[in-house]
């Protein structure tokens, strides 16, 4: 449409004001006729919560989102700006974002009946047609609605009885715009009162004054089922009149959580260019938000963010690039030793339920990342404790008897590859297994060698010593008799 300026120009064009809501339905069929995909980068909810989401638009419905946090509520939310309108006519100077053929503003209506048709026309981009707001409990009804203000009376020296007086809130200046408010159980009881009219007959009233603002705005709520219970609620009322309520959800798939870490994780390009990180690894990784959301530990209700598994592949990251830039290397391959740097990215990312806090946090994040190890092992080797006992039965046979017969490795978090590969090495029958189980070659041997390790040490097999920076693996029997048969160097004295 040519961008006309002025009231007269804007008629002449042919345009046709219609409601926001219109416009998001209208702009979605026309997407869903051409097969384009709506919310881009939105991983995991293509069959569940995205369909509910465009029948609600088509529906010309409000939405409330619910789901526990790292969810992708708010990213969703602001993806609906691009079924707007790339820019739409607003009377120029308006704080309303006035339609010129369908004002609401005394501003608006006082300017054309003055100007007619030379009233003048600006653009609006629909980036600017976004309002997110969240909601805290100190918000008030004029932060949200408007309040009168005396020092605009005085500036203009009008009475406080006069509209003119009034500076409108948030919701009116969202007026065409989509609106926002997070964590709308956060907002006071008698604050959520003041969205009733809104909601249901679209106009506002402020202090008393006789003013009806026919505001065309679409609202979407986000709310996390935790605050229900916890730290506040949404009035029944006010949740009537909100049409589609839609829960999100976790991840339902580990190859799902792996895209979405893929796609959020913020890496520079020369640690992209120089760290690999095997396919293992990676699913190492996402198994242990997994094991969080089943942990007896962590507490259910408050769920375990998106974001733990993308601080943790970022940590897991610069854990190897620290210690390839420490051992003077130009590449390296993560290892599943350098987990121990992903601790602090579990920590914060888990509220703990009264046994977990007796546990500590470190302590849970290394039993969440034994139980995710356990369970990645399986998944790629037979289970130790149902196997016969037996060198011909037992694949772990050579490995058991070379550990048993008093030898050791000891691994230093930071240990160079060359290092780390010449001791996996040492271990009798280790590269055998994998290569027989797995039939693979090349590198990538050294990571299923090193998961056999720690996934036996988790049955108990052998045993894994974490002394801060140093790992050490050895026989069960020879840690119950003391560290005396061991020197410095994890060698066998006998």
């Amino acid at each position: 449409m040519n961008h006309a300026r002025t009231l007269g120009e804007l008629r002449k064009s042919g345009y046709q004001p219609r409601s926001i809501k219109e416009e998001l339905r209208q702009n979605l069929v026309q997407k869903l006729k051409r097969k384009e995909r709506v919310f881009e980068g939105i991983i995991g909810f293509e069959d569940t919560v995205l369909p509910d989401i465009e029948r609600a638009i088509l529906s010309r419905h409000n939405i409330l989102l619910l789901g526990l946090r790292g969810q992708a509520k708010t990213r969703i939310a602001r993806l609906l700006v691009n079924l707007l309108d790339e820019y739409i006519p607003v009377v120029a100077g308006s704080e309303l974002n006035d339609d010129p053929m369908q004002p609401i503003s005394r501003f608006a209506h006082d300017l054309i009946a003055e100007q007619g048709d030379e009233t003048p026309i600006t653009w609006l981009h629909r980036s600017e047609r976004y309002v997110e707001k969240l909601a805290t409990p100190d918000v008030s009804v004029a932060d949200l609605i408007g309040d009168a203000d005396p020092i605009k009376a005085a500036t203009l020296k009008l009475p406080l009885s006069d509209e003119r007086v009034i500076h409108f809130g948030l919701v009116p200046r969202a007026h065409r715009s989509i609106f926002v408010i997070n964590e709308l159980p956060d907002l006071q009881a008698r604050i959520q009162v003041s969205l009733f009219n809104i909601l249901q007959e679209g106009d506002i009233q402020i202090r008393g004054f006789k003013l009806r603002l026919p505001l065309d705005i679409q609202f979407l709520f986000t709310a996390n089922p935790e605050d229900y219970t916890n730290r506040g609620s949404i009035i029944t009322p006010l949740k009537d009149r909100i049409e589609s309520q839609i829960l999100t959800h976790y991840p339902k798939t580990i190859e799902i959580a792996r895209q979405i870490t893929q796609q959020e994780a913020q890496l520079p390009a020369e640690q992209r260019q120089t760290v690999q990180v095997p396919d293992l690894l990676q699913i190492l990784l996402e198994q242990i938000s997994f094991a969080a959301r089943e942990s007896e530990f962590v507490d259910e209700k408050s769920g375990v963010s998106a974001r733990l598994s993308i601080s943790g592949f970022e940590n897991l990251m610069s854990t190897a690039e620290r210690r390839m830039l420490l051992n003077a290397e130009s590449t390296t391959t993560a290892r599943l030793t350098d987990f121990w740097g992903v601790i602090p990215a579990i920590t914060g990312k888990v509220e703990l339920v009264y046994e977990g806090e007796q546990e500590g946090p470190y302590a849970v994040a290394m039993a969440l990342l034994s139980m995710a190890t356990k369970t990645v092992f399986l998944d790629h080797f037979p289970n130790p404790d149902k196997l016969k006992r037996g060198r011909e039965s037992d694949p772990y046979g050579t490995i058991r008897a070379w550990f048993s017969g008093g030898n050791a490795i000891e691994l230093l978090n930071d240990v160079s590859d060359k290092d780390f590969r010449a001791a996996m090495d040492k271990v009798a029958g280790l590269r055998k297994l994998v290569e027989k189980t797995l039939k693979i070659q090349g590198d990538e041997v050294y990571t299923y060698m090193e998961l056999v390790l720690h996934g036996l040490s988790e049955f108990n097999v052998i045993n894994k010593d974490i002394v801060e920076a140093r790992l050490t693996f050895r026989d069960m029997l020879a840690d119950m008799l003391g560290d005396n048969l061991f020197d410095d160097d994890g060698d066998n004295y006998n």
